[in-house]
C-alpha cells in the first residue's frame, strides 16, 4: 500500500473507542495495572484492540502500539511523525533533559554524530581494558555468606564501573559522595512513576529535582579538569570530540549527555546482568557451558575475546528478551500519522510495547521458557521478524551504547563465572517493581559461593 493510499480517509480507520472496563481509576487510568504486570496489560490490549490500542492514563487517552509491525513503524518513523523529546519529557524530562534520547530530528542527528566518536571500536577496546580492574576492585569486598542480594550489589558495581570508565576514576570522590550520586540517579529514574509532577517535597518528582542538582554539581566540579587534559574516560572524550566539520559539545551538552549516559549505562546493565544471574542459577547446565568458555580465557580478556563467548552471548540475548530493561518506549505524535491503517492524530502520546513482541507465540517457540538456543545460528528466532527482538529500540534512536553495554555485561559475567558458583531456586520468580525500569524488589537473592571455598 502506498503512503498516499494509507493516508486516505477511505483506507484508514480511527482509533478504537476505549471500552469502559479499560478506563481504570479516575484520572490515573490503568497506571496501576501497568505497574503490576506490564506484559499482562499489553497482551490484554492486543487481544481486545489489535496492534493499535487506546490507553487511558493520567487523565488522557494515549495510544499503545503492539506487535512488531506496529512497533517497527514507530521505530523507523519514516514520516517523522513521532518525537522522543516531548514524550520522555513528560516522564523524566526535567531530570534527563537534553540527553541524547530526549532530542529529535536534525539536532539529534548532529549530537549523535558527535557522540558516535566516543563509541568507535578503538575506543571500545580501550574501555574494555579499563573494565577488568574496575570489576575486580568492585567485587573485592563481596560477602558471599547467606543470601547474596545480587541486584543491589551489581547496581553498586556498575556505578563503580561508571565512575572509572565515565569519570576517569574520580579520585578525589569519597564513597559517601558516590552513594549520594547513586541515590540521585535512582531518584531521577523513579520520577517516571510520579503522580505529582512538580517540585513538591516528599514526592518522586521532588526527590528527582534534588537528585538532578546533585548530579549537575558533581559533574561540573570535574568539567574544567576534563576540558584541560584529554584522557581515555568517556567524560574526557565527550569534552574533546571534534568532528571533521569542527562540531563539538558545549559544557552544558557534556553535562546533559553524561547524566543520561551514566544512568543508561549502570541501570540497564544492572537489570540485564542480574537477570542473567537468575537464569544461570536456575539452569546450572548453562552456567557450566558459560563457565567453560570463561575459564578458557585469561582473567582480563580483550574485546575480541569477550565477543567470542558464544554461550554467554546467547544467554544475554535471551535475558534481554525475557526481561527487556526498557519494556516500553514512549513517543509523541507531532503531526497526524497512520500506523497499521489506524489514524493517530497529532498531539497524541504513544507507548511502543516492545516487551510484548518478545513474548508473542507467532515469533517465538514457547516464549516464557528460558531457551538461549533460540538465538543460535541454526534457529535465529529473532529473525522471524525484523522487530521481533528490539531490547535496544530501533531506528535513529537505537541505543548508541549497546555494544559497550554488551562488553560490560560479558566482562562482569566472565569474572563471576571464573571466581564463583551460584544457585537460585528453580521456582523463584522475582517480585518486579515496574514503576520505572523493572527491578527485583527483593534484590534477587542468590546463593553465591567463591570457587576457592568448600572444595569448589
Amino acid at each position: 500500500m502506498t503512503a498516499e493510499a494509507m493516508e486516505s480517509p477511505e483506507t484508514t480507520r480511527p482509533l478504537p473507542s476505549l471500552h469502559r472496563e479499560d478506563r481504570g481509576y479516575p484520572w490515573l487510568g490503568q497506571l496501576f495495572e501497568y505497574s503490576k504486570d506490564p506484559v499482562r496489560l499489553l497482551r490484554s490490549k492486543w487481544d481486545r484492540y489489535g496492534p493499535v490500542a487506546p490507553f487511558y492514563v493520567l487523565g488522557k487517552t494515549s495510544v499503545m502500539l503492539l506487535g512488531p509491525d506496529a512497533c517497527g513503524e514507530a521505530l523507523q518513523n519514516r514520516d517523522k511523525a513521532f518525537a522522543n523529546g516531548p514524550a520522555w519529557s513528560q516522564l523524566v524530562g526535567p531530570f534527563f533533559t537534553r540527553g541524547l534520547m530526549l532530542i529529535d530530528f536534525d539536532e539529534h542527528k548532529s549530537h549523535r554524530r558527535i557522540m558516535q566518536e566516543a563509541f568507535t571500536r578503538p575506543r571500545l577496546e580501550g574501555y574494555t581494558r579499563r573494565l577488568h580492574p574496575a570489576i575486580e576492585q568492585g567485587m573485592a569486598s563481596w560477602d558471599t555468606d547467606g543470601r547474596f542480594p545480587s541486584y543491589w550489589r551489581l547496581k553498586q558495581l556498575t556505578l563503580d564501573i561508571a565512575a572509572d570508565l565515565f569519570m576517569g576514576g574520580a579520585q578525589d570522590t569519597s564513597k559517601a559522595e558516590m552513594d549520594r550520586v547513586n541515590k540521585a540517579f535512582i531518584a531521577c529514574v523513579q520520577a517516571a512513576a510520579g503522580i505529582v509532577r512538580a517540585d513538591v517535597p516528599f514526592t518522586r518528582w521532588g526527590r528527582a529535582y534534588r537528585g538532578r542538582k546533585v548530579l549537575e554539581k558533581f559533574l561540573r566540579h570535574y568539567l574544567p579538569a576534563k576540558r584541560a587534559q584529554q584522557t581515555d574516560d568517556i567524560f574526557s572524550v565527550l569534552c574533546h570530540i571534534t568532528t571533521e566539520d569542527g562540531d563539538r559539545f558545549s559544557d552544558d551538552d557534556v553535562v546533559n549527555h553524561m547524566i543520561f549516559l551514566m544512568m543508561a549505562a549502570h541501570d540497564t546493565s544492572t537489570i540485564t546482568t542480574s537477570t542473567i544471574l537468575q537464569y544461570l542459577g536456575q539452569h546450572p547446565e548453562w552456567q557450566e557451558r558459560c563457565r567453560a568458555d570463561a575459564l578458557a580465557l585469561g582473567p582480563e580478556p580483550s574485546m575480541a575475546e569477550l565477543e567470542s563467548l558464544v554461550p554467554l552471548d546467547l544467554v544475554m540475548r535471551e535475558a534481554l528478551r525475557l526481561r527487556a530493561p526498557v519494556p516500553v518506549l514512549v513517543r509523541y505524535a507531532v503531526k497526524d500519522t497512520v500506523v497499521q491503517g489506524v489514524r493517530i492524530p497529532a498531539d497524541t502520546n504513544v507507548v511502543v510495547g516492545v516487551q510484548l513482541s518478545h513474548m508473542m507465540e507467532d515469533y517465538w517457540t514457547d516464549p516464557p521458557a528460558f531457551d538461549p538456543e533460540r538465538f543460535s545460528p541454526e534457529r535465529r528466532e529473532d529473525r522471524s521478524h525484523r522487530f521481533a527482538w528490539e531490547p535496544f529500540g530501533g531506528g535513529v534512536h537505537k541505543c548508541i551504547g549497546l555494544y559497550f553495554a554488551g562488553l560490560e555485561i560479558k566482562a562482569i559475567m566472565h569474572r563471576l563465572l571464573r571466581e564463583y558458583h551460584w544457585t537460585v531456586d528453580p521456582a523463584y520468580v522475582p517480585p518486579l517493581d515496574h514503576h520505572s525500569l523493572p527491578f527485583p524488589k527483593d534484590g534477587l537473592p542468590i546463593a553465591l559461593v567463591r570457587k576457592d571455598r568448600h572444595g569448589l
